[in-house]
């Protein structure tokens, strides 16, 4: 009995576990807020043409068409009463109004969450605020979107690009002029740096020249001294001896004396 009631603890106990972890996921997965309507909050329009008004929204849950439901509603301003024109309750029903008549149609996909319209032959008279409402059960809110379209007589012309492109090429040149300038200063400093090197360089190869000049002019001048020397006391010795002879008697008659 023992080891049956332990069997079906262990048979019962991951069950309370997996539902536990399930209904986290579930949890983390869906949130209360996780319905998003996605649309464009400003639009223009040009008068008579046709335009189309974007609406999708992101959900958990996949769209049940028996419970799904969507509105489209119109007013002139916040403040105005809103007027629907389109709805969905298990099926598409665009409402016929005096304001838009048969002008309005149903282009989105409900399985890619897309609950877009078109507006044809635009009238001033549409400009105005456009509700887009969805629900989408088991998700608790409901989502909304706002869009506020305004009817224009004319485009607006295209922005002229000419001022901007002559600023950029002023700039351009501008930079490219500084940087030229900056290239050729530097390089006349290079110049005039290795003019100074050079210079500096024969300066010194001349004064070496000029130092070993001075000395050897130097060591053949006392060169020719000496040899003027030696010649003088060659023709010294090679005089007359009996001078030599004579000079030499009378300075030791003086030591006599």
């Amino acid at each position: 009995m023992h080891f049956t009631l332990q069997k079906r603890n262990k048979t019962w106990m991951p069950a309370i576990n997996l539902s536990i972890v399930g209904l986290m996921v579930y949890i983390m997965a869906c949130p209360a807020s996780s319905m998003d309507v996605l649309v464009h909050n400003r639009i223009n329009v040009l008068n008579g043409t046709m335009v189309k008004i974007q609406c999708i929204f992101t959900s958990c849950y996949k769209v049940d068409v028996n419970k799904f439901a969507m509105n489209w509603t119109y007013q002139e301003n916040t403040n105005e009463t809103e007027e629907m024109f389109m709805t969905y309750k298990k099926g598409m029903m665009p409402m016929r109004t005096d304001r838009f008549s048969d002008r309005v149609q149903f282009v989105g996909n409900l399985e890619k969450n897309d609950l877009s319209i078109t507006l044809s032959d635009v009238q001033l008279s549409d400009e105005g605020v456009y509700n887009c409402y969805v629900r989408n059960p088991p998700d608790r809110i409901q989502g909304h979107g706002i869009i506020n379209m305004f009817v224009v007589t004319e485009l607006p012309p295209p922005r002229d690009s000419t001022i901007a492109v002559a600023i950029g090429a002023s700039v351009g040149g501008a930079l490219a002029l500084l940087i030229l300038s900056m290239v050729v200063v530097k390089c006349i400093r290079r110049h005039k740096k290795q003019e100074l090197i050079s210079d500096e360089q024969k300066m010194e190869e001349e004064g070496k020249l000029d130092a070993e000049g001075g000395t050897e002019e130097g060591t053949k001048g006392m060169v020719c001294f000496s040899a003027g020397g030696f010649s003088g006391e060659g023709a010294l010795h090679g005089g007359n001896e009996r001078q030599h002879g004579a000079v030499t008697m009378h300075l030791l008659q003086l030591h006599r004396h």
